[in-house]
């Protein structure tokens, strides 16, 4: 065999090791005490894992904090800030900076990635321009996706609209939306399930962002969803309007979503920095509660959103901080709950966005993570570092696990 990874412990049963087989980039076997030849990885009993899967990220505007002047810190401002900084954009500084974030998720342990990614007729396609280079040159350690959508309109903004269909037709794979920054909302939503039904592609919108759950565009999302069958290909993202909702509002939603097939995912990093801004003490989290809505029967995940912009000044890019973030806002204690924010960033985040050859199973793609822990509650409650990442049988990161250096007697 090319490798055998020897004494694991797999997310789904942590009181065993086993051997995983790979050969030609696939899993092959993965049994108690595997009797082969080729490359070994002692693991040591520690967590292999998935790899991690960014669902909802940024690489077109990221690490522009020092060309940006946010002082509120609130969505208009951000919005508005990124839109000047967005004149001065070239497609190799969209390159420059998504590889810069890129690799920062990839030493993290990220193996896939639904990047979204902004038109309109102040930028055109250069961000386009930039990222898709990446998408080949990187794929020996993550494979990339691109959403398009128009943060800054689509009916009000005349052009936007022909320059989403060019970038469908020049490599996305996935149309989103942003109907809060649109003068007719319904109307966005329309168009952009329009789009999905004449070029075949998912659903990945930008939704409800707000304090509170006043009006609800996911009711519609859903409604179109069932209409056209596009359930378990919409998905939605922020919904920080639910975190605002009675017990009975939230109910409502989910039941929704699950009926019509509509994923969530939160931004916990995002979520956190840009809600509560309408009070004046006594801030609300914002957070909308993914676990209680997997209790429902919703789909979720969790990930990065923006790195390094006014939208989030922070970031590292590490999808394990942004499981333990989320466990911490959303006052998540109880072990199961816990193993469901790993979930999120890997099982339920490759569902979400429709990646079928994932996983840690006999036959699958051999891309995997390496994690110093045992067990994918203790990676959340822990910040377990990465220590090793493959893409498809291959080695893309080492992290030396860290040691201590006792005195000597």
């Amino acid at each position: 065999m090319d490798l055998i990874v020897r004494n694991a412990r797999l997310p789904a049963d942590g009181e065993r090791t086993v051997d995983i087989g790979i050969q030609h980039g696939r899993i092959v076997a993965i049994e108690s005490t595997l009797a082969a030849e080729g490359e070994e990885l002692d693991v040591r009993g520690r967590l292999v894992a998935p790899g991690f899967v960014e669902t909802h990220i940024h690489l077109d505007k990221s690490c522009i904090l020092d060309r940006c002047h946010a002082q509120r810190g609130d969505l208009p401002e951000a919005i508005a800030e990124v839109a000047k900084a967005k004149q001065g954009f070239t497609p190799e500084d969209v390159y420059e900076r998504g590889r810069r974030t890129l690799e920062k998720c990839i030493l993290n342990g990220t193996t896939r990635m639904r990047t979204q990614l902004e038109v309109d007729p102040g930028i055109g396609l250069r961000g386009l321009e930039g990222v898709l280079p990446l998408i080949e040159e990187y794929r020996w350690a993550i494979d990339i996706e691109i959403c398009v959508f128009p943060q800054e309109g689509l009916l009000n903004n005349p052009g936007t609209d022909e320059l989403m269909v060019e970038a469908l037709k020049r490599g996305a794979r996935v149309v989103g939306a942003a109907p809060y920054t649109d003068s007719d909302p319904h109307g966005q939503i329309d168009r952009v399930f329009a789009m999905a039904r004449e070029f075949d592609v998912d659903i990945d919108m930008h939704l409800d962002f707000g304090p509170v759950a006043d009006r609800l565009d996911l009711d519609y999302v859903c409604e179109l969803a069932d209409r056209y069958r596009w359930g378990g290909r919409t998905a939605i993202g922020h919904v920080t309007k639910l975190a605002g909702a009675s017990p009975e509002q939230f109910e409502a939603a989910a039941r929704r979503m699950r009926d019509a097939g509509v994923a969530l995912t939160v931004l916990p990093s995002t979520d956190l920095f840009l809600m509560g801004r309408d009070r004046d003490c006594h801030h609300v989290r914002g957070v909308t509660h993914t676990h209680k809505l997997l209790h429902h029967g919703v789909n979720c995940s969790l990930s990065t959103n923006n790195v390094l912009n006014p939208f989030t000044p922070f970031g590292d890019c590490s999808l394990i901080r942004m499981a333990n973030l989320n466990a911490n806002i959303c006052h998540i204690g109880a072990t199961a709950d816990i193993r469901e924010c790993f979930a999120m960033i890997t099982e339920r985040s490759a569902k979400l966005i429709n990646a079928t050859d994932y996983g840690i199973e006999v036959g699958k793609a051999a891309d995997f993570t390496v994690l110093d822990c045992e067990r994918p509650e203790e990676a959340v409650a822990e910040l377990a570092p990465v220590l090793f990442a493959y893409k498809r049988g291959r080695r893309t990161v080492t992290r030396p696990a860290a040691q201590l250096h006792r005195p000597q007697h």
